[in-house]
């Protein structure tokens, strides 16, 4: 029996058409561990080129490969030890329109290595509707997860919440930080970008000044006859100084909040270090990447550095912009791995924390932030790799009582560091594999179809060329192939208000959504929310309302003043009935720390999360982890569930509590 089983997987696995997606830290080891497993057909789809940071872990490449594809350079290199196999390489974006629900069809397995929540999705819903099963895989530093999803028989990819990148209020960012990572977003996304970014681009940094009784339109506009030394230290004191005293004029936004403290230049460096800032060691940037550290004589990345130091570093980095990277001032996007960039937003976010009373990192710690860093291991990504094949080979079996969705822990857990569970069935209340009607609760006489377009149905739901009907009318269709009258239709409708649309939505419209690239179709039921809580009204119309339409905006009155998010609701738009996303963390030192909107997953494959108020989790792991000790039947199982690319989340929780069903 043994020997029979044995060959009838040798066949399965030589006879399989396998899709890979990603060629990054886990793509390398997946690719690999699959040529040496005897699997013939390999496809790998991946958009990235390869970067400096990758050559750690991604083994598969050399520093000669920075900049050539993952997918083409991760190819030629198995086909060095395993030249009688066939590896067909896509650099390419696999929600790109050529890898449909027909390209996933001739595969008997896809096997995701991604490293962002919208691909993930995207790949869910194609494997889904192609009728194909899809491992899911995840590590972070020495935790990781590898899941099963199989359509009908396991939960998919999005039966779950997972996590999404935290996004903040501008007004947060630019008025009130409370936090190093809003901090972090201002001095990334307003500053950097409004320095050295496109000067098109919009921007919410104050750039208006009264300052020494002149008015400027933008201070960040040089003037002909003004050096680069008066220029950023008028920059200086204008974000850091006047710019919070503008600030501070506004006495009810600090009624409950810490005052910050204006910072000028002349407070915190004499005017003698300033001009020689960086001077004595000019000698040092002739190199090909200048460096305000390296000017400044600054060694010890992880050093946190005082005031005075940043303020160096912060004028030394913009000198140093302006003067050696002249060309690319006006082009520039932050950049994790160059040192410049990194060097001046950890600065400006110091400077910036040091006003607001927020403690001060180091470079090191404020470029994880940045960068959204959390240092990988490769082991990990090698054991998570192998699981990976063993799954895929079970699949391949049609052996679906075997499967088991398997998590790597940091620390042993019953003498075990591997832990399997078997899979969870289908959520019932799944909106993509379970079609159940969703609700949004919005004001749809002051929404415009594009806001509910982008923030929902794109932004929450994932979808990227979506079909909007009310009843048998279409209201937008998105994709090439459009009549030109009929695009100019949609676009028009674009911009009217839910209630002024051709078929008008109301309270208890039903909205039908489809992604025809995806296959997939929702409906949507409408909630006509009276009061927008987009924009919180101000205290006077709020004493007025009541006067004009009586006690149920009476009520309103209250819940916006002392009720809504505006965090956690900053669309002005309540979606229902789906898994809602959970905030990322990452974690640094021992703590937790959001994670800012704009950051992807990068480098260190991971981020952690804790999923413990999951409704319904089930984790029954008593005869999985028998042992002959006795266990504490009280004591919590860590589990992790998958997010990114070497990207997982944690979870604790009693197995004894376990309520979900057990796939049967």
């Amino acid at each position: 029996m043994a020997s029979s089983a044995a060959a009838s997987s040798e066949e399965a696995v030589k006879a399989a058409k396998v899709l890979m997606v990603g060629a990054g830290g886990i793509g390398c080891e997946l690719l690999k561990t699959l040529a040496l497993s005897g699997f013939r057909d390999i496809h790998i789809i991946d958009l990235d080129t390869i970067e400096v940071s990758n050559l750690n872990r991604q083994f598969l490449f050399r520093q000669s490969h920075v900049g050539q594809s993952k997918a083409h350079v991760a190819r030629d290199a198995v086909l060095k030890f395993r030249p009688n196999i066939n590896i067909t390489s896509y650099h390419a974006n696999v929600k790109d329109t050529q890898f449909n629900v027909e390209f996933f069809k001739q595969f008997n397995v896809v096997l995701n290595g991604l490293d962002n929540l919208d691909a993930r999705r995207h790949v869910n819903r194609l494997c889904l509707a192609a009728e194909v099963p899809l491992v899911e895989s995840g590590t972070t530093g020495f935790l990781g997860q590898v899941t099963v999803h199989v359509k009908g028989k396991t939960e998919c990819y999005e039966c779950e919440p997972k996590p999404v990148p935290k996004s903040y209020p501008v007004c947060t960012i630019t008025s009130t930080p409370s936090k190093f990572v809003h901090c972090i977003v201002w001095a990334k996304e307003l500053l950097f970008a409004k320095l050295f970014g496109d000067k098109n681009q919009d921007n919410d940094l104050n750039v208006h000044s009264n300052e020494n009784g002149t008015s400027k339109s933008d201070v960040f506009e040089r003037n002909a006859d003004e050096d680069l030394e008066q220029y950023a230290r008028r920059i200086y004191d204008h974000v850091f100084g006047y710019n919070i005293e503008v600030a501070l004029e506004n006495e009810e936004t600090w009624k409950n909040r810490r005052r910050p403290n204006p910072i000028y230049i002349r407070d915190t460096l004499p005017e003698e270090d300033i001009r020689q800032n960086g001077s004595s060691r000019d000698c040092n940037n002739d190199q090909e990447d200048p460096s305000a550290m390296a000017s400044l004589g600054l060694t010890n990345p992880q050093e946190i550095w005082n005031l005075a130091d940043n303020s160096r570093v912060f004028l030394e980095s913009l000198r140093l912009f302006f003067e050696k990277r002249e060309k690319e001032v006006g082009n520039l996007i932050f950049d994790k791995d160059d040192q410049l960039a990194v060097e001046f937003v950890t600065a400006a976010a110091n400077i910036r924390a040091s006003s607001f009373g927020i403690p001060l990192h180091s470079l090191f710690e404020a470029k994880g932030v940045a960068g959204n860093i959390v240092h990988a291991v490769a082991t990990t990504n090698a054991i998570v790799a192998g699981l990976i094949v063993i799954e895929a080979i079970k699949v391949l079996q049609g052996d679906y009582k075997r499967y088991r969705m398997t998590y790597c822990l940091e620390h042993p857990s019953r003498k075990m560091l591997l832990m399997p569970v078997e899979p969870f069935e289908p959520n019932k209340l799944c909106y993509v594999c379970s079609e159940t009607p969703l609700l949004v609760e919005v004001n749809t006489k002051t929404t415009k179809l594009r806001e509910v377009i982008d923030k929902i149905i794109k932004g929450k739901l994932g979808m990227n060329l979506p079909l909007v009907m009310i009843g048998s009318t279409l209201v937008f269709e998105d994709g090439d192939g459009l009549e030109e009258d009929e695009a100019a239709n949609y676009a028009l409708n674009l911009e009217k208000f839910l209630a002024e649309l051709p078929a008008p939505v109301v309270d208890g419209t039903k909205l039908t959504v489809e992604d025809f690239h995806q296959e997939l179709s929702c409906s949507i039921n409408i909630k006509h929310s009276f009061v927008s809580c987009a924009t919180q009204p101000s205290e006077k119309v709020l004493e007025v309302l009541p006067e004009l339409y009586g006690v149920v905006v009476y009520t309103y009155r209250y819940m916006l003043l002392d009720e809504f998010d505006e965090e956690k609701e900053p669309d002005g738009m309540v979606l229902t009935g789906w898994s809602a996303p959970v905030e990322k963390q990452v974690t640094s030192n021992g703590g937790n720390q959001s994670v800012a909107s704009s950051s992807g997953a990068d480098d260190a494959d991971g981020i952690i999360e804790d999923l413990s108020t999951k409704p319904g989790m089930k984790r029954k792991l008593d005869e999985i982890l028998e042992t002959k000790e006795n266990c504490d039947a009280s004591s919590s199982a860590q589990v992790v569930e998958d997010y990114d690319d070497d990207d997982i989340v944690m979870l604790d929780e009693d197995p004894a509590l376990a309520k979900k069903k057990r796939l049967q």
